[in-house]
């Protein structure tokens, strides 16, 4: 076999690879005698088929496979062993003519090689970078507290409904006739739900105020929700579809009323929210620590400001890079191939973007000597699932919990991927910290957001 190598430009290039029958006959051989064990063919017993027979039969996908395996091999082993700073996976050139496999060896096979511009990028402490430390401010902590004492709250019964406080009803619900009476066959609902203060019309809305138990209330959902048919068919019971055959009035007798109560901010909340564990006993440490939870989270945020300025800076620093556009276009023609032209029109200008930050980062991670390991992937994957955790209030979930669900998280392929890249970003953000010279700047979490926006 022989491979030949040549660059078009400084960013494509054609590899030449020449298969003789030498390089691929044993393999052949090797693959029918495999075929024969396992044939079954009528009038031969296993085993006993006759090679010839096997050849007919097999021998010119199989020769084909073996060449395909070959071409696959060859070419990945050539591009490692001279370090080609390949782009994407190799496409047949467009003026390779049909390889007629049937015909006799040697088969000469072309190669179109997308390569990574050349360009070099190294950062230090003549670099400044903007860092923003974001304020953990007082209200901030007070909207916590609230937050939590609202999660924890609970429903009290209440005798008389208060559009203040949000209450919730509970009662019997009958469609009217014209004159006001049940309609007979009417739709009866036991212990329909209902929140007044979602009802979007208001002459609708202050029906209920003041309503006590045991009243009855005349009112029209459909002209209450004139534009929710889903609301309207999950309170009467009904398909969506059949809301519009009843758009007259119906009473609903209050048969109970619930009023939300938050949650007394007491050493019962902290264990709730923290566990027993932490040993919080007073409401000073709890918003010490609702404060501590606070910064480590806008630490992470600072850090991810951080990296996007770093990539503009770099950006800026590195310039315009040549790249084989025409080339690319086909690599991701040729991997999109069920969104077709239109969106690679469409997405390539992004796509080449967040191709020449790869490169970049790439240069970076190596000046940092960042390498990940499987633990960094695996810490990626407790921090994003502690991340979701805490979205629900949960900040002290054990770490045999956290253990187990990042297990999951690292059975999955594409999950696995972003776990790698996010494990990278982390370990280059710690060290890019150390690297530049961090113009530190102060900001609300007000400031910060909007400059993220």
């Amino acid at each position: 076999m022989n491979i030949s190598f040549e660059t078009q430009d400084k960013v494509n290039g054609l590899m030449t690879i020449t298969v003789e029958e030498a390089d691929y006959q044993a393999d052949v051989e090797k693959n029918l005698k495999s075929y024969r064990k396992r044939a079954n063919v009528p009038g031969f017993r296993p085993g006993q088929v006759p090679m010839s027979h096997v050849k007919r039969m097999f021998g010119a996908s199989v020769k084909m496979d073996a060449i395909n395996k070959l071409l696959g091999d060859s070419l990945q082993k050539y591009v490692a062993d001279n370090k080609l700073p390949m782009l994407g996976q190799p496409l047949a050139n467009e003026s390779q003519e049909a390889v007629d496999l049937e015909g006799p060896a040697p088969y000469v096979f072309k190669f179109d090689i997308a390569l990574a511009p050349e360009f070099s990028i190294e950062l230090g402490q003549k670099d400044a970078v903007d860092y923003y430390d974001i304020t953990v401010e007082d209200k901030i902590i007070d909207e916590q507290v609230d937050m939590y004492a609202s999660r924890n709250g609970h429903y009290d019964k209440a005798e008389a409904y208060d559009a203040e406080q949000r209450d919730m009803l509970k009662g019997d619900l009958r469609e009217l006739d014209a004159e006001g009476n049940t309609l007979e066959g009417g739709i009866e609902v036991e212990a329909a739900v209902l929140m007044p203060q979602y009802i979007k019309v208001d002459d609708q809305k202050k029906l209920f105020d003041g309503a006590k138990l045991g009243d009855i209330i005349t009112w029209n959902p459909r002209q209450a929700y004139p534009d929710n048919d889903t609301e309207i068919s999950s309170l009467l019971k009904i398909d969506k579809e059949k809301v519009a055959e009843h758009t007259g009035n119906f009473s609903y007798q209050i048969t109970e009323i619930s009023r939300f109560v938050k949650a007394e901010v007491n050493k019962e909340l902290f264990e709730n929210v923290f566990g027993s564990e932490a040993g919080v006993e007073t409401e000073e440490q709890f918003r010490e620590k609702i404060g501590e939870g606070l910064k480590a989270q806008f630490a992470m945020d600072s850090d991810y400001k951080f990296m996007l300025d770093v990539r503009k800076y770099a950006e800026e620093k590195v310039g315009e890079l040549q790249m084989p556009e025409a080339l690319l276009k086909r690599i991701m023609l040729q991997n999109s191939q069920d969104k077709g032209a239109d969106y690679v029109e469409k997405n390539f200008e992004g796509s080449i973007k967040e191709l020449k930050w790869h490169l970049i980062r790439e240069k970076l991670a190596e000046q940092c000597g960042v390498r990940v390991e499987d633990d960094d992937v695996k810490n990626a994957a407790k921090e994003v699932a502690r991340a979701q955790f805490a979205q629900y209030g949960m900040s002290n979930v054990p770490d045999e919990y956290l253990d187990n669900y990042a297990q999951e998280m690292l059975k999955k392929r594409d999950t696995v991927d972003n776990l790698v890249e996010r494990a990278i970003d982390r370990k280059l953000t710690v060290a890019l910290k150390d690297v530049v010279k961090l113009n530190r700047k102060a900001a609300t979490i007000e400031e910060f957001n909007k400059m993220l926006s």
